[in-house]
């Protein structure tokens, strides 16, 4: 479990497209505030996901090869095949020009609500379904499994709890680096994409293949 939720995190916190809506929105009017409601309700997705599996489980796990462990694994192996796919299909797809998302001018405008909103919206929810379906195996009664939830969650949020303190500490250079961050994203939002999503793909396939038939 806590291999599956280190790459599953890992995933998540790299990629592109949320990392760089977040840097727009630390640059913009009252940008602190924003990154932080865009931050905590990113974390607060992540954290009630958890905790709804963990409530549906009891927080015991179920029995290996039972029908919910067995539902879970499949659930991981589908996921696994649908990011494989897409990011086959996004390798094949011929290139397009880069066009800013229609938001971002407005993005000066937004308020907290909308911050919270897009954190949302953006959340990478194959991945997120992927970590819920591995956290099934999580037992509440071992003090291990709590640090790894605690440990994924913390994670899949890092890079933008790592930039938000970084604008607090030091705005002029974080607002720099940052922006020099921004334009590398978005000339390389296709390869993190496709990379990402076969890396985790192959990752979730070979996993829940091999849960399968042990």
């Amino acid at each position: 479990m806590i291999a599956d939720l280190v790459v599953i995190g890992t995933s998540i916190t790299l990629g592109p497209l949320h990392n760089s809506a977040f840097i727009l929105l630390l640059a913009s009017r009252r940008g602190v505030r924003k990154g932080l409601a865009f931050l905590l309700s990113w974390l607060a997705n992540l954290v009630v996901v958890v905790a709804c599996v963990v409530l549906l489980t009891g927080g015991t796990p179920p029995a290996h090869h039972s029908t919910p462990s067995t539902a879970a694994v499949a659930a991981k192996l589908a996921i696994g095949v649908g990011l494989m796919l897409f990011g086959g299909y996004r390798r094949r797809r011929p290139p397009r020009p880069h066009k800013p998302p229609r938001w971002r001018g407005r993005v000066d405008d937004a308020s907290l609500g909308t911050a919270a909103a897009l954190a949302w919206l953006l959340q990478p929810w194959a991945l997120v379904g992927a970590g819920a379906a591995t956290v099934v195996n999580a037992d509440l009664s071992s003090l291990s499994d709590w640090f790894a939830l605690s440990g994924y969650c913390l994670l899949a949020t890092l890079s933008l709890l790592v930039m938000e303190l970084y604008t607090v500490w030091a705005p002029d250079a974080a607002q720099a680096r940052l922006n020099a961050l921004l334009t590398w994203l978005e000339r390389h939002q296709d390869q993190l994409i496709i990379t990402l999503s076969l890396l985790a793909g192959l990752w979730l396939m070979g996993t829940s293949i091999y849960a399968l038939v042990t």
